[in-house]
């Protein structure tokens, strides 16, 4: 989901590959197999914790100690699981495409551009699927309304920015849909590029990094499995640091020639704007970097104090749920 280096060509010289939208979406069925696979296995395991009492997100919500009962909030959080694990995957590879490359690679270059493009794909398609997991666990929820009101309300707090009112939700909900909402059109605009041109494709589609700033973002306010201090949610942090290290490299070094900074004023042309930008961007990358590292070292990750016996628990509608 992060920019691509160049439209994918076959490595051994002939004519290019098809890269449309349908051919990639026949490409990614082994793709969105393997994540419907890991959602599965993510799913069972959030269920056998809380059948144990081990689950961090039933001593947010309690009452979600029925596995059984509310089987599609936990689909829900294990498709937003596997989203983020895809769109971390494909974020890594864009930078891998569009910053200084490994001389070996166990693949061509023609192979992850493909693998990218189908795990963007994949990605997008299990954002929607927990969005829409929530969406059918808040129509069920609501059962005390009739079933047109019932839609609406879910309707209202899954899609529309601020529908949702109640804590940390007013925040965390709204990004994470800033996050899906975004990632559709940054996601598929590569299949337009020839119309609105080479440029203004990837100037755009450099913001998908944003989609998954937002991601990470709407899950450590709101991923009641990282709900608290510990391991869980320090290795989320943990798992940000490579993506910070290749959008440095990245910054540093772009693939494309006519994007690095030249020394002795040959990137007059361009302005000063864009050179200082260049530059504040990678100062910013060294201070994430720096940032991520410390979060990781002493342990202050932004979570809460997990509860002692006897505390009082938040409910579904103060908290989490994401």
């Amino acid at each position: 989901m992060s920019e691509l280096a160049s439209p994918p060509t076959d490595p051994s010289g002939g004519r290019r590959r098809p890269t449309g939208l349908r051919a990639d979406l026949r490409a990614a069925i082994p793709d969105a197999l393997a994540a419907l696979l890991v959602t599965a296995t993510v799913f069972v395991v959030l269920y056998a914790r809380v059948r144990a009492g081990t689950s961090d997100t039933v001593a947010v919500m309690p009452f979600l100690a029925d596995a059984d009962e509310y089987w599609m909030y936990w689909l829900s959080q294990a498709f937003g699981w596997s989203a983020l694990l895809w769109a971390w995957g494909t974020v890594v590879l864009g930078l891998l495409l569009s910053g200084p490359r490994p001389r070996r690679l166990a693949t061509s270059v023609a192979r992850i551009e493909r693998l990218h493009r189908t795990t963007s794909l994949s990605a997008i398609a299990l954002m929607f699927a927990h969005a829409l997991m929530f969406f059918a666990e808040l129509v069920r929820y609501e059962d005390e309304l009739g079933w047109a009101a019932r839609i609406g309300a879910a309707y209202l707090e899954t899609f529309v920015p601020g529908g949702y009112t109640s804590g940390t939700g007013q925040i965390a909900i709204p990004i994470g849909q800033a996050a899906m909402y975004l990632a559709l059109p940054l996601g598929l605009m590569f299949y337009a590029r020839h119309r609105i041109g080479a440029r203004t494709w990837r100037n755009l589609h450099r913001f998908v990094i944003v989609c998954y700033v937002l991601a990470v973002w709407h899950t450590l306010l709101y991923g009641t499995n990282v709900w608290y201090d510990g391991w869980p949610r320090t290795a989320l942090w943990l798992a940000q640091l490579p993506i910070a290290v290749l959008l440095l490299a990245r910054l540093l070094r772009p693939s494309r020639r006519g994007e690095r900074l030249r020394a002795g004023g040959g990137d007059r042309r361009r302005g000063l704007l864009p050179v200082w930008l260049r530059l504040a961007g990678r100062a910013a990358a060294v201070l994430v970097i720096v940032a991520l590292v410390a979060v990781v070292v002493t342990g202050r990750d932004g979570g809460r104090p997990a509860p002692g016996a006897g505390d009082g628990h938040a409910t579904h509608t103060e908290e989490g749920t994401g």
